[in-house]
């Protein structure tokens, strides 16, 4: 059964940890998260990107796909399936589809415009009781075609979407998506301070998990920060364990490669990396 993240995070807030948010590309990188949030007893929202729901075959398959699995793997801690960095007409469209929990970015509309289509997505998610992430400050860096400058958020701002009735909230705070260059000058805890301050109860969100040194996420977790999102470590660890399985030359026998070996050092790749954030994250026997 697919739950809303809002009660699991509004827990991790109170507990002074974070759940992971792991984005899911096919269907072992999804077994895999949810059999190592099995495993460690922790809560797990699964991330899912426009681009990866159309790859994966549009989100009535992804839902499908998760339920399944929940109910075949006796998954027996709370899973929600969210929307990552969606469009206005992406997000009623995972509504609509069974998603328990959504992210609307209106982080590049103007913040007028941004409050009136998050009004709406809390008023359509909230008839069907379905969590709601917004945006403030855009994300650095790329993924899967969403461009973020790297925008610090003000404060103010996140305080107007905190106040609409969202869930959680995403605020740039030097945070970026993808690999963080070597001149990277670290998360602005001033900025996340000011931010906590102004929105009190709510949720943070912390995008681009991959790279942060271990103190700094441990220091954003005191600060608020009670989701933490990771997609490019699991790229990266899913990539490297299955070239490394190519590059040795296994299993050709003249036949060619059987993809349930090819993708297996991927899947055992996925659950160490989706293992050792829970640990990190403070999420692990919090279910």
């Amino acid at each position: 059964m697919l739950v809303s993240a809002k009660e699991m995070l509004i827990k991790a807030k109170e507990g002074k940890y974070a759940v992971g948010q792991f984005n899911i590309n096919n269907l072992e990188w999804t077994k895999a998260v949810l059999i190592t949030a099995k495993e460690n007893h922790s809560p797990v929202i699964l991330g899912v990107s426009e681009g990866a729901g159309k790859y994966m075959g549009g989100y009535k398959t992804v839902v499908a796909m998760v339920k399944g699995l929940i109910d075949e793997l006796n998954i027996d801690v709370p899973v929600a399936l969210h929307l990552d960095h969606g469009s206005y007409e992406g997000a009623l469209k995972t509504i609509e589809a069974g998603f328990s929990s959504v992210m609307f970015d209106g982080s590049h509309y103007s913040i007028e415009e941004n409050i009136a289509k998050t009004k709406e997505i809390i008023r359509i998610a909230g008839e069907k009781e379905i969590s709601v992430e917004a945006e403030v400050g855009s994300i650095g860096g790329e993924e899967d075609g969403v461009v973020g400058a790297g925008e610090v958020a003000d404060p103010a701002e996140c305080k107007l979407i905190a106040d609409l009735g969202v869930d959680m909230l995403a605020a740039g705070i030097g945070n970026i998506h993808g690999k963080y260059p070597s001149n990277w000058k670290g998360l602005d805890f001033d900025a996340l301070t000011a931010i906590k301050e102004a929105t009190v109860n709510m949720p943070l969100v912390l995008h681009g998990g991959t790279g942060i040194p271990e103190d700094m996420i441990k220091r954003a977790i005191s600060l608020g920060v009670a989701k933490i999102n990771v997609n490019t470590e699991c790229q990266l660890s899913f990539a490297a364990a299955t070239r490394k399985y190519i590059e040795a030359g296994k299993d050709l026998e003249g036949k060619g490669f059987d993809p349930r070996k090819l993708l297996a050092p991927g899947f055992e790749a996925i659950k160490t990396t989706v293992k050792e954030k829970m640990e990190l994250f403070g999420s692990a026997n919090k279910a």
